[in-house]
Order: C-alpha cells, then structure tokens, then sequence
C-alpha cells in the first residue's frame, strides 16, 4: 500500500491528462483545421493522419520493449523517458497549429506531416512507459482498477478540456466568426494551453512515482537480452496469451468506434445537428463528465461481479446510446439545432464508455502476471505497446476511409450549407459505424477468463518465484 499513498495516485493520474488533452486536441479538431481552416482535400488529411497512426502505432511495442530492456539506478527502466517525452510532445505539439494556411499547398502537407510525425513520436515515447509504469505500481486485484480509474478520470478530463471546454473558451462566437470553430486564433490559444498542460502532466507523473524506483527495480525478474528476432517473439509470445488476446481484439473494436466519434463528430455536430460551440461543448461535456462521474461505479462493479461483465455490461449501455443516436439521424427534422435531444445520447454513451475506458487497462496488467508466470520476465512494456500498436492501426484504416468518405459523401468545407445526404450520410456513418464496432468488441472479450482467484494464485507463485 506504499505505492497507493493518495500524493502518488493523484499525481501519478495526473500525468495522464495532459495526454489526453494534446491526443484529443489531434483527433477532435486535426482533420477539421486541415479541411476548413488551411483549405486541405479530406482525401489528403485522410492519408496524413493515417500515416501518422500507423508510424504511432508501430513505434508503441517498439517503444515498450526498449523500456522493458533499460536498467537505470537512478532513473529505472521507465521514468528517463516521461521526460524526454513529456518535454518533445510539448513544444512538437505548439507547432502544429501555426502552420500557415498561405504557404504552398504541397509545402503544407509536407510541414504537417513531419509535425504530425514528430508529435506521435514523442507521445509514444511518454505514454508507453507511463502506461507500463501503471500496471507495475501495484498488483492487487482491486487496487488495480483503482489506477486506472484515476489515470482515467484524468484521460477523461484532459478530452474534457480539449472539447467542451475548448469549444467554450477557444472558439467563442464573435461577429466576424459566428461559429467559433471557423477562427484561426482560437486554435492557435488551444495549442498554448494544451502543451503548458502537457508538461506540467509529465513533471507531476515524474515527481509522484520517482522514489518508487528503487521498489520497481527490485522487481524485475530477469536481466535483458536484446535482439531484434527475441522483440518479434516476444511480441507473438503475448498474442498466444489468449486472455490477452481478447482483451486487445475488443479494445480494437471499442477504440474504432472512439475513432469514429472523435473523427466525424465536429462535423457532425456542427453541419448535421448545425450547434454551435455552446452547443458542441455541452453535448461532449456531458459524455466525458459522465464518464468520469462513473468510475466508482466500475471499480465497486468489477471488484464484485469480475471484470469481464463490467466490461460487457459497459458495451451493452453504449450500444444503447448508439440506437439512441441513430433514431435521432431518422427524426433529424426535429433535433436539428435541438441539443436537449441529444443530450441523452451523450449521458448515457458516457456512462458506458467510462467502464470502457478503464477496464482494459487493468485487464492487461492481470495478463501480464499470468505471461510473467510463464516466461520469467515482466513485459509491460512489449504488452501495452502492443495492444496500442493493434488498436492504432485499425484506427488508421477507418480514419484513412473517414477520409475519403468526406468526399464520397460530397462534403465542401467552403459551403455553409452541406447536401441534405451529405449530412445525413456522416450521422449514419457516425451511428451506425460504432454500433457495429462495438458488438465486435463484445464478442471478443469472451474468451478472457481471470477471475480474482485466478490472480491471487497467480500472485502467490509470483511471490515464492522472486525469493527463489
């Protein structure tokens, strides 16, 4: 329990929201800045942000491996890189949203996607270590799901920030831009705020877990052995774990539908329902604070009903709200600029999503105990890496025909006004899109079987193993 003092999980929690506000300042507002504000084809910024995901996705097992393998004294195998990646993510991040919309069109492209580039690099390079770093803090059942909660009530108030309260405070509606969202300047003053957050985030995750390292290190159980051909087996290694597995094959399912909403929905919002920056803030303030207002729910429900269920019964919730959403694409007639209607959908889709955030999380360091079990070594870092390197590269796909469905479906940036099936078409997809996303995922957890007897066990010959 030394490692759960409340300075620790809070400031190590903390670390967590200045990620999730930069990622989902890149994901809520990237394709929207690059289509409306610097005149960018959405074929174009599809294929951009794709290329961004997949190299983000690749560099995570990448990035965890190296970290499993560093042995620091003084720094530990995880805490050198919040860091260095705390600090790159921040000024990378600062840059990307002064480009200037009047340079040369192939120069553009060319500038953002190196800054894109960069920016996922050096958030690889501070998330992945964080994230492993979680799941070595404790290995109680319970204590667990309490850690990811609160890192998730950060990740959660961070995407807080960076939308609703983004949309109320950077994109307020002056007479030259009715819809905020349409000035420059207010993307400008997000990236400021949002890299300052960044690097206190990484400072306070630092600083809260940094006398911890001398514990850590006593609890790697074997020295490392570097080769190219042993980072691919040990990558298959974790694929054979079929609890594993599971769990990676559902958060790849949930996390398209999290594509889906953080791809389309600005312009859903904003073209289809025609909100405005009042409305937009209230509908995805709603989903996050409910998310974050859920967590103890999830902790008291998985600590007593295992969780796997927790998990199944946050999909079956969301699903619902999914229903909810499209029925609303159907009678569009009547909540088009109505955000009380859709308010339901954002409440309830959050309450849902606040299990789906959390619980995989802690299913993966229960995974990583049952594999330590097995193979001698601890592999946080080669399994979280992964599972980002698998849902990240099914996010690229559906981000990459996001793209080229903006111009299937006939949207212009330079209209005010879109075709009636234009907007219908981007709800239906938005909608229809997750729904689908997240039956998948709800099969695939299925095969995950680690109950909390199984991990007491687990933890029993863990302990006999390290005296050994």
């Amino acid at each position: 329990m030394e490692t759960l003092r409340k300075r620790t999980l809070w400031g190590f929690g903390f670390g967590n929201m200045g990620f999730g506000l930069t990622t989902q300042v890149i994901s809520a507002y990237l394709v929207f800045y690059a289509t409306v504000i610097l005149g960018m084809s959405g074929a174009s910024i599809g294929i951009l942000v794709s290329i961004g995901i997949i190299w983000d996705a690749v560099s995570d097992p990448i990035m965890g491996y190296l970290s499993d393998l560093t042995r620091n004294k003084k720094y530990g195998r995880r805490h050198l890189y919040l860091i260095i990646g705390g600090l790159g993510t921040t000024i990378v991040n600062l840059a990307l949203w002064f480009i200037p919309a009047s340079i040369d069109p192939l120069l553009k492209w060319l500038l953002m996607i190196l800054l894109v580039l960069l920016v996922k690099t050096f958030s690889t390079i501070y998330i992945t270590p964080y994230t492993a770093l979680a799941a070595e803090i404790s290995d109680d059942y319970t204590d667990r799901t309490r850690i990811q909660a609160v890192k998730t009530t950060f990740f959660l108030l961070g995407i807080f920030l960076a939308t609703a309260f983004g949309m109320l405070v950077f994109f307020r509606s002056t007479p030259e831009f009715p819809k905020g969202q349409m000035n420059p300047d207010g993307y400008h003053n997000m990236a400021l705020f949002a890299s300052t957050l960044m690097l206190l985030s990484a400072i306070s995750a630092y600083l809260s877990t940094y006398k911890l390292i001398p514990v850590l290190n006593s609890r790697v159980l074997a020295n490392p052995k570097v080769s190219i051909k042993l980072f691919f087996l040990e990558i298959f290694t974790a694929f054979k774990n079929i609890h594993f597995r599971a769990v990676v094959l559902g958060y790849l399912f949930t996390n398209i539908a999290s594509a889906l909403i953080s791809t389309l929905g600005l312009h859903v919002y904003t073209y289809t329902y025609q909100l405005n920056n009042t409305g937009i803030a209230l509908i995805a303030g709603s989903q996050l604070l409910m998310s974050i207002a859920s967590q103890p729910f999830w902790i008291k429900y998985s600590d007593k009903h295992e969780k796997q269920k927790a998990i199944k019964l946050g999909m079956i919730i969301t699903l619902v709200a999914c229903a909810y959403f499209i029925m609303t694409v159907f009678l569009r007639t009547y909540t088009v600029g109505n955000v009380y209607i859709l308010l339901p959908f954002g409440l309830l889709g959050g309450f849902g999503t606040g299990g789906l955030f959390t619980l995989p999380q802690a299913m993966v360091a229960d995974t990583v105990d049952v594999q330590a079990l097995t193979s001698g070594t601890r592999q946080e870092g080669v399994f979280y890496g992964t599972l980002t390197l698998c849902y990240k590269l099914s996010q690229s796909v559906a981000i990459f025909i996001l793209g080229i469905a903006l111009d299937l479906l006939k949207f212009d940036a330079s209209k005010a006004v879109q075709l009636s099936e234009t907007v219908t078409g981007l709800a239906l997809l938005l909608g229809i899109g997750s729904a689908v996303s997240l039956i998948f995922a709800y099969l695939s957890y299925k095969p995950y079987q680690l109950t909390r007897a199984r991990m007491t066990e687990v933890h029993a010959k863990l302990d006999a193993l390290k005296q050994s």
